[in-house]
């Protein structure tokens, strides 16, 4: 028999840090067994997408750039987040990969829903599949963005991720899952 799993009562609730890219809730919560956690803390983020491109002869949009967090340089997909202006999350990918690759058009699909850390995170991470896509102009970085596009085959992709070379969570999963259904 399933047990049943409910929802946690939030009693109060108070923002201790609100950054454009750092804004932490504390909630007292209680839960539905009665205990109490009078700190537990969340990190609210917007939406994020990230963007697996392929462009029509088959090679895969990549991005390196210096990640302070982890003090190195990695490989990652096209990613950023979901702005106020933006539609849909699809809209938002289309524009991150335009901005950041000069890359656009083709084909796009939905292709996976995750969340980086449902424990601690209020955001989901979407991510497109967009293939068949060209380059249509040149990629427009933020002040606070300085990445490097590479072109790279999918088993080079692979070999990167079975390297640990690639490390980003949401671009893993990403990866692996369309690795699993397109690379068997």
């Amino acid at each position: 028999m399933e047990q049943k799993i409910e929802n946690w009562k939030v009693l109060s609730s108070e923002y201790i840090a609100h950054e454009p890219w750092f804004t932490v809730r504390k909630d007292r919560v209680q839960l539905p067994n009665g205990n109490m956690i009078p700190s537990y803390y969340v990190m609210e983020y917007p939406a994020w997408i990230c963007v697996i491109a392929l462009t029509k002869d088959g090679r895969m949009v990549m991005e390196r750039q210096y990640r302070h967090g982890v003090g190195r340089v990695n490989y990652e997909l096209c990613a950023g987040v979901v702005d106020h202006t933006d539609a849909t999350p699809e809209e938002a990918a289309k524009r991150e990969l335009l901005e950041e690759t000069g890359y656009g058009n083709g084909y796009w699909t939905f292709f996976l829903k995750a969340s980086a850390n449902p424990g601690t995170h209020n955001n989901y991470t979407y991510c497109f599949l967009a293939t068949e896509v060209e380059k249509v102009g040149e990629s427009h970085l933020e002040p606070t963005e300085d990445t490097a596009v590479e072109l790279l085959k999918p088993e080079v992709v692979k070999s990167l991720l079975e390297e640990g070379k690639i490390i980003q969570g949401m671009h893993v999963a990403s990866l692996w899952k369309y690795f699993a259904l397109n690379h068997k």
